[in-house]
């Protein structure tokens, strides 16, 4: 789920940044969290039960 929404944010940031430079700020921010976030996943791994 994490990487369609990482995918979603991508596509959405260039094509705010290509089309609508104004609004592409925003979804660029969110782009970064969603990075930062997919690196913390990796980097902790999956815990065992």
């Amino acid at each position: 789920m994490l990487w369609t929404i990482l995918l979603i944010l991508l596509v959405l940031w260039l094509l705010g940044w290509l089309v609508f430079p104004i609004g592409g700020g925003l979804i660029h921010v969110l782009l970064v969290i969603a990075v930062i976030v997919l690196v913390v996943q990796l980097l902790s791994g999956r815990r065992a039960v």
